[in-house]
């Protein structure tokens, strides 16, 4: 099989890259080695800059059976002071809760509708490099071997990427910098089905323990921490009833909350500033590229981004110079992407004392101006350090309308620019 772009990866990020390189004309194939609908452990909450960007790929929120607007949001600081935070009142749609189960088969129906092949049931087991100019993965599907030529590869493979290692660009024993842990109930309480609801509790700073809405009366809740932090990575099974237990937890979930399923545990991979970001025709993108929030560990826009960069990269290069097409996905994920981290991990510092923790969120619910405006930040309305990198400002940047706005100005300057 010959293909321009062959993007390893259905989710979010491999559907983002593959909507925008067929959009452009070139022939895609998309391999995954799920079937879709699946699920995907995820808090399944989206930003504001997650929205857009599914706004401008195309998406139809209606399409999503799990979509669920959201429009306020509750934080308790560790001395159980609690401050809400509402998002703007619109135009558009600021912030959303939706199964990953749902929006990623709802995503990669885009990339079909755009244009590209996508072989569902075919895991890729091989990938080289057999000529300068080309990339061969092999996949084994339904009907046995499959063999890929194309001029680039786009991973979007997950934190342990089969690519990277097949390409010998993994790095050993890595584990992520926060490890989550989810599950969904039903029949919660009203607060809990209709708003957001984030928990510092003290015993496992610098992480939070999250409630978020979804249709039916039902939410998505669990906790993170920071490999590293309070609490040790296998403690968390222990832990887990003991906060569902705390009263404050327990008082917004409500008496009659009941599990849906097993709760499901995954790492999480936050280091987009030192991670290679390609290996020969290879674009690393998503959890492939480590590229999720340090300090909230949100990866649903950062993997869109580095999908739509990456495809961009591609597109504005052709196929001939691949040194090149990195080097212009490696700038645009450093302009993009690398401020906000380094002031997340600074801010993750701050958080992982009470007395940190507790006075971010007094400054932040100090006024009506500074709980509005804290909101947008948080959901990424706006870059986290646009304050402090002039390029990336644009006229409309911090009073644009939300996504899915039906004036059609859901797409404020200064969301994505140009790959450099």
């Amino acid at each position: 099989m010959i293909a321009d772009v062959a993007v390893v990866g259905g989710g979010p990020a491999g559907a983002a890259a593959a909507v925008v390189a067929a959009r452009a004309g070139l022939d895609v194939v998309v391999l995954d080695k799920a079937r879709f609908p699946r699920d995907k452990i995820c808090g399944d909450g989206l930003t504001t800059g997650a929205l857009r960007l599914l706004d401008e790929l195309g998406l139809d929120p209606t399409t999503v059976a799990s979509w669920q607007p959201v429009t306020d949001m509750s934080v308790q600081s560790p001395s159980g002071h609690t401050v809400r935070f509402p998002l703007p009142e619109g135009p558009g749609l600021y912030a959303a809760v939706a199964r990953r189960a749902d929006l990623d088969a709802a995503v990669v129906d885009l990339a079909r509708n755009a244009g590209a092949r996508v072989l569902e049931g075919h895991e890729v087991t091989d990938a080289s490099h057999p000529s300068a100019d080309r990339i061969r993965l092999r996949a084994i599907g339904p009907d046995g071997p499959v063999v890929v030529d194309a001029r680039y590869a786009i991973a979007a493979d997950g934190m342990w990427s089969p690519m990277r290692k097949h390409l010998g660009a993994a790095v050993p024993g890595y584990l992520g910098e926060w490890h989550a842990f989810r599950q969904y109930f039903h029949h919660v309480a009203p607060s809990a089905a209709d708003e957001l609801h984030v928990w510092f509790e003290p015993d496992i700073l610098p992480g939070y323990v999250w409630s978020f809405p979804l249709p039916g009366g039902g939410a998505n809740v669990g906790f993170g921490v920071h490999r590293g932090g309070k609490v040790p990575v296998p403690a968390m099974k222990r832990l887990w009833p003991d906060l569902l237990g705390r009263p404050a937890i327990r008082a917004v979930l409500g008496e009659a909350a009941t599990p849906e399923g097993p709760h499901r545990a995954w790492p999480i991979p936050a280091r987009v500033d030192t991670v290679a970001l390609s290996a020969g025709r290879c674009l690393f993108v998503g959890d492939a590229a480590a590229a999720c929030d340090v300090m909230s560990g949100e990866g649903i826009g950062q993997a869109l981004l580095t999908g739509v960069l990456a495809a961009d990269a591609v597109v504005a290069t052709g196929p001939d110079d691949h040194h090149l097409a990195a080097t212009r996905y490696q700038e645009a994920v450093r302009h993009h992407f690398v401020a906000d981290h380094r002031m997340s991990s600074l801010l993750v510092r701050a958080l992982r004392h009470r007395k940190g923790a507790r006075a971010a969120v007094r400054v932040a619910g100090a006024t009506a101006w500074t709980r509005r405006n804290f909101a947008r930040w948080l959901w990424e309305d706006y870059p986290r350090a646009v304050v402090v990198t002039p390029g990336r400002w644009r006229p409309g940047l911090f009073h644009g309308p939300g996504a899915f706005d039906a004036t059609g100005a859901s797409v404020p300057a200064g969301v994505r620019t140009p790959t450099p």
